[in-house]
């Protein structure tokens, strides 16, 4: 599947820049490097764009491969000076917030909500992931990517707990997808930037499908910690309470919804 002749004519009025390229190994490394070179060429919610990652970036270092067409993989940059610095751990989770809402928008009567911190799930299964990254040059610029299931196969899922919108039935229009995902973006960041995590924590709440959930978190020193998923605190940090009334605050760590 090759790059949609009309373009992303939604996106771009919405976005500054959208730069669409045949292939890339990683859309965050690209414009890390891009905005790192030309600064001044790349405004907030610029977007790099292409159906064709070949060696796309997660959380920890993971790297993975999807099949030419089968997802689209897009990288924004976030000027967020505005933002507080205490306030920045929010910025990975309205993104998912964003992302649950255009996703959830072309696909009506499913469960679609954010898996804390940074991957959003329908009917419990990842659709997509989210990669924040800050700009080695500039600690006020931040590089947002997001990869999406969009065509891929049943047979072509990486793992059985992924999913995409052509298992669920769907032949999904990728520049609404991407204009309401930047759209919702530019909102909470406004928001976050004006009122810090008290203006963005409700909507970010309101999709977490890890909150209420049992989970199993893998914390970064390989422990495990069991509980259940109660609230997030003021910086945006999951809060996990054991079966001995002990809360704990996670800040990072990879989370399975047990049940």
């Amino acid at each position: 599947m090759s790059i949609p002749t009309e373009g992303y004519p939604l996106t771009a009025a919405v976005s500054p820049r959208v730069h669409v390229i045949e292939s890339v190994d990683s859309t965050n490394a690209k414009l890390l490097h891009d905005v790192e070179g030309d600064p001044d060429a790349h405004p907030h919610l610029s977007l790099l764009v292409t159906r064709d990652q070949r060696a796309g970036r997660g959380r920890l270092d993971r790297t993975w491969v999807t099949p030419p067409g089968s997802a689209v993989a897009v990288s924004a940059v976030l000027r967020v000076g505005a933002v507080a610095v205490h306030d920045r751990g929010w910025i990975p989770l309205v993104a998912g917030a964003a992302m649950v809402d255009a996703v959830a928008a072309q696909l009506p009567g499913r469960a679609v909500a954010l898996k804390w911190p940074n991957d959003v799930l329908v009917d419990g299964r990842k659709i997509c992931g989210i990669l924040a990254e800050v700009l080695p040059a500039d600690p006020h610029t931040v590089i947002l990517g997001a990869g999406v299931n969009t065509a891929m196969a049943e047979a072509d899922l990486p793992v059985p707990t992924a999913t995409s919108f052509a298992v669920s039935g769907v032949d999904v229009d990728e520049d609404r997808l991407l204009s309401d995902y930047v759209g919702g973006l530019r909102d909470l960041i406004a928001a976050l930037a004006v009122g810090g995590g008290g203006a963005v924590g409700a909507t970010v709440t309101e999709r977490c499908g890890t909150l209420g959930a049992q989970v199993s978190v893998t914390l970064p020193d390989d422990t495990t910690l069991i509980g259940s998923a109660v609230r997030l605190d003021p910086d945006g940090r999951l809060v996990v309470a054991t079966g001995d009334g002990v809360e704990s605050i996670v800040g990072a760590g990879d989370v399975v919804h047990v049940r």
